[in-house]
């Protein structure tokens, strides 16, 4: 038999949440927004006082020294020796309950979880108005486990209340007190825990927990370092949360935010950017054991190794979320064309990105001018190219690696411009691309690079003089958006001439951005019909020099359906080559 890696331990509830409460057992989520719906946890309340099963605790030794320090919230008074991996939920709700400790809700405020018992029903519920005004609930289930209660005086307070309201019979008298009785001695509840050796490795405990618990979320590298963050460093994982939720809601008027129209990242996404920045690694499985304070070489733990590598992360969060760096950035994205974030198909490419921007300004000392160029054509390379959606971590390791020869800021940039080069070749404008825009997919990148690349360009919106950049402008909110996806070839008209097929009808080819009020009025009908009167606004020149910058053929409405797809991928393609020139070099 293979050598048993955990060890089954057996709790009572109260010596779990004592373990909790003094800090033996790290519980991180009590600080993080609670998922759970209460109606489960009053299921999980009324299972317990049933007798039932509610599932066993994975929990990880933390391979740590134990020493005496404060932690979390709460002052906990030494380090975790165990930290949760399965079950957090359930211990969440537990604890929550049972210590009256608020949680943090899904908008980030503090909220008590109130759950109701009825004695003389044997029934839980989630405390509302009604049940708070019905004398034969107790409202709050919390107030049975304070310090302060004495059970027999709940008791007989409980039913002088209810004598208040109505006559109570023997029988009641008798049940109400077993009731409550037998609800307070959940204390005494058993719970069975799995304990993980220390010396197993985080890949093989997120392999346990899936083996286990199928059902459950995956366990995932950020999610491991979320966790050590909560225990050495509780203060560094509020600010990282604080900061995403700042970054979702408009701010108050000149207060500094970091709200923007972009990006509303999540602390796991976040992360990324500062683990990208101070370790130069994108898989987070190296940097999570640097974090434990494991030595990579020796395979052994250390304090002095945790803390040290713990400094690089508070420096690295600290530049990460810096408002001057978060908003200047955002201007390399205006400078590659995409001034929406609807058009940006990849979160991932804009951290990395984010990330690549800050090496080159704190690292390298880029002149802020050079460097924005040259992010702003990766950018554009990264976004059109999808460099970051199939295995982003692998190719943002290998990108990270490539700066490995950088020694300047000159080697940056050119690293950098060499690798958009080599992505970016005479082939792929004039091969790869046209047959990558064969696509009815929504958010097709190329389709995007090509708004992008309008951006850039400056030109106006097709059969209008407005320009694009000015109706993209995202604080610009009404009811309908100023500008429209719209059919050149309406989906009803190709339908009619027997042309059914919607990979056919919906390929990027067949779409331009269009005024929502000429969307509305072109409707279903034939290009032949509607375009004469589009065309009618404007001299032959501005017809001329609008066609060519949105890729349409002279007379296109009189082209085959076929031979106009293909026709209008080759000269889109070139219309973003075009709008991709317009960023500078270096």
């Amino acid at each position: 038999m293979a050598e048993v890696i955990f060890k089954k331990v057996d709790y009572t509830l109260k010596k779990l949440i004592e373990d909790v409460h003094m800090g033996d057992i790290g519980l991180p989520d009590i600080q993080r927004p609670f998922v759970w719906p209460r109606s489960k946890v009053r299921d999980l309340f009324d299972s317990m006082y049933r007798g039932f099963p509610i599932g066993y605790l994975l929990l990880w030794e933390n391979g740590c020294s134990g020493e005496h320090r404060t932690i979390g919230a709460n002052g906990k008074q030494k380090a975790p020796r165990l930290l949760i991996v399965d079950g957090q939920q359930r211990l969440t709700s537990l604890y929550a309950v049972t210590k009256a400790i608020p949680i943090i809700n899904r908008d980030f405020r503090p909220e008590l979880i109130r759950i109701a018992f009825h004695p003389l029903e044997e029934k839980f519920e989630v405390t509302n108005s009604a049940i708070e005004k019905d004398s034969g609930w107790i409202a709050d289930i919390s107030v049975l486990w304070k310090p302060e209660t004495n059970t027999f005086t709940f008791i007989q307070d409980f039913l002088n209340r209810l004598r208040e309201r109505r006559a109570i019979s023997p029988d009641e008298e008798n049940k109400i007190p077993t009731a409550i009785d037998r609800l307070v001695k959940l204390q005494d509840y058993p719970i069975t825990a799995l304990e993980i050796s220390y010396s197993v490795d985080e890949d093989r405990v997120a392999e346990i927990f899936v083996r286990i618990n199928s059902k459950g979320t995956p366990l995932n590298q950020a999610d491991f370092i979320l966790t050590l963050m909560s225990v050495f460093w509780d203060e560094g994982r509020k600010q990282l949360e604080d900061f995403c939720r700042q970054a979702k809601t408009p701010p108050t008027p000149k207060k500094p935010s970091p709200y923007n129209h972009y990006l509303l990242p999540s602390p796991d996404q976040l992360l990324r950017v500062s683990i990208a920045l101070g370790f130069r690694r994108a898989r987070l499985e190296y940097v999570y054991s640097l974090l434990r304070g494991k030595d990579l070489q020796t395979k052994q733990f250390s304090d002095e190794q945790r803390e040290k590598q713990f400094a690089i992360l508070r420096e690295t969060q600290s530049y990460v979320q810096d408002l001057q760096n978060w908003h200047e950035f955002f201007k390399v994205l205006r400078r590659a064309g995409y001034l929406s974030s609807q058009f940006i198909s990849s979160e991932m490419a804009v951290l990395y990105t984010y990330a690549l921007w800050l090496i080159g300004k704190r690292d390298f000392k880029v002149d802020s001018y050079r460097l924005r160029e040259v992010i702003a054509r990766w950018f554009f390379m990264a976004a059109l190219t999808g460099r970051y959606t199939g295995s982003p971590e692998s190719r943002m390791e290998q990108d990270l690696a490539l700066l490995r020869e950088a020694y300047s800021a000159d080697d940056f940039l050119r690293i950098l411009n060499q690798q958009i080069e080599a992505v970016l070749t005479r082939d792929y404008w004039e091969v790869t691309l046209p047959n990558e825009l064969e696509t009815a997919a929504a958010r097709n990148t190329g389709q995007f690079a090509y708004y992008a690349a309008l951006c850039l360009l400056e030109v106006p919106v097709l059969y209008s003089k407005m320009k694009v950049p000015v109706l993209l402008d995202p604080s610009t909110r009404a009811k309908k958006s100023a500008l429209e996806r719209h059919h050149l070839f309406p989906r009803r008209y190709l339908q009619r001439i027997k042309i059914g097929d919607k990979r056919l009808i919906n390929q990027a080819a067949n779409y331009a951005l269009v005024e929502w009020s000429d969307n509305i009025d072109i409707s279903d009908r034939s290009p032949r019909e509607y375009v004469p009167e589009l065309e009618a606004r404007f001299t032959c020149e501005e017809i001329q020099n609008m066609y060519r910058w949105h890729a349409l053929p002279e007379r296109w409405y009189e082209m085959q359906y076929s031979l106009f797809l293909q026709e209008r991928r080759r000269r889109m393609a070139d219309v973003i080559r075009q709008g991709f020139g317009k960023i500078k070099g270096d």
